[in-house]
């Protein structure tokens, strides 16, 4: 068994339709959601703008399925400019080690104990978005059994997931001789993450790079 008593889901919510996107919550008993997008709107599916999804969640079935906007504390495009580096792209590792992002986490960590929780986001992908590079990446290193739920209704455990992340990079699953499987999937995250990391504008100093691990 996990740290918690379910495992946490992730989800994108991608171009779904309303039903299309319920349906995948209800056929793995998920009952709450927790939006981390940083800012909760849908350019192309308005049924995803914050107000517009509360109210589809609330009515699902009898009990409807809960609602909570974590943007701020697990989002991947935090306030917080010293997440940032010399050109305007989160650091992840940055993020991580924030307050606010320890707090979200334990907060999902304690409702995972209560119920079958899902991290909601824009991406169809789970490895093109920070739900899976940064949060899940945190949950499991804290013993969190993660399950992605993908676009076809299918569920991908975090461990297959980074599997499938370093064969994208061609590195080794298992390690090499002079690396661990947890350092080469921490490379892999990291080239991932430098990938797709949100980039807006250049506020710091120049000289940081991404050679890190968190």
């Amino acid at each position: 068994m996990g740290a918690t008593q379910y495992p946490v889901f992730t989800v994108g919510h991608s171009n779904h339709s309303p039903e299309t996107f319920i349906k995948l919550l209800l056929q793995h008993g998920v009952d709450g959601v927790a939006d981390v997008r940083s800012s909760p709107y849908s350019r192309y599916a308005s049924h995803f703008n914050q107000d517009v999804l509360n109210g589809m969640l609330d009515e699902v079935g009898e009990a409807g399925i809960d609602y909570v906007f974590m943007g701020g504390e697990l989002g991947g495009r935090p306030a917080d400019r010293s997440c940032y580096d010399a050109d305007g792209r989160v650091r992840y590792d940055r993020l991580a080690s924030t307050d606010l992002f320890d707090d979200g986490i334990r907060r999902i960590m304690r409702d995972a104990d209560e119920r079958r929780i899902a991290l909601m986001c824009t991406e169809k992908e789970p490895l093109d978005c920070h739900r899976t590079l940064l949060v899940a990446r945190t949950l499991a290193e804290h013993g969190v059994a993660v399950e992605h739920i993908l676009a076809d209704g299918s569920l991908e455990n975090h461990a297959d997931a980074m599997d499938r992340l370093m064969d994208i990079f061609k590195l080794p699953r298992h390690g090499d001789l002079f690396r661990s499987r947890d350092e080469v999937v921490a490379d892999a995250l990291t080239r991932q993450s430098k990938k797709m990391a949100y980039a807006g504008e250049k506020r710091l100093p120049a000289g940081d790079d991404w050679e890190y691990a968190f």
